[in-house]
């Protein structure tokens, strides 16, 4: 694996002006500045199409949940700022996937899944497609919240008292 490809798959150590995540809005539209310290890999398909950030993917090619790999008992959250459309995001942020108490060293299969996964499938524009991931202290009771539309991935961190993010990911998604 090259260091490139590496240093895509989660956001730098200081955010500065040309990181992914702030130049797509991640910062700032869905998450406060966080300094990553765990290297996520999400790949869909046959581990053939891995997410570096500010990749492009067609509907057709994220309908299956993909594979995330992480290393430690995490929790995983899959949002899209951008629904219905990026012009108008009245239902900011749409949660397309929630998955729990990822055991170590393994990956969100094998987690508790408290949200499906739905795969994206955007009506307009181009949308963000963001996976975020938050270090767990032990095994959490976590649960779902009744709709997918208007989650609030700062707001959900904050009721579990998460803290910040360890490391997120996003790509592009069209029609």
């Amino acid at each position: 694996m090259s260091s490139s490809s590496s240093r895509a798959r989660s956001s730098s150590l200081s955010l500065g002006h040309n990181d992914p995540l702030v130049l797509g809005r991640v910062i700032g539209d869905v998450l406060d500045p966080f300094t990553s310290s765990v290297n996520m890999r999400v790949v869909y398909g046959n581990n053939i199409q891995e997410v570096i950030n500010c990749c492009e993917f067609r509907p057709s090619q994220i309908i299956n949940k993909p594979r995330v790999e992480v290393g430690g008992h995490d929790l995983s959250i899959m949002v899209d700022p951008d629904a219905p459309s990026p012009c108008n995001p009245n239902e900011r942020e749409y949660l397309h996937w929630l998955v729990i108490n990822i055991p170590e060293t393994t990956e969100a299969n094998f987690g508790e899944e408290i949200v499906p996964y739905e795969s994206p499938r955007p009506t307009a524009g181009i949308h963000r497609i963001v996976f975020v991931l938050f270090r767990q202290i032990g095994r959490h009771s976590v649960h779902g919240p009744g709709w997918r539309q208007n989650f609030n991935t700062r707001d959900f961190a904050e009721f579990y008292n998460l803290g910040l993010p360890v490391s997120a990911l996003y790509f592009i998604c069209k029609r």
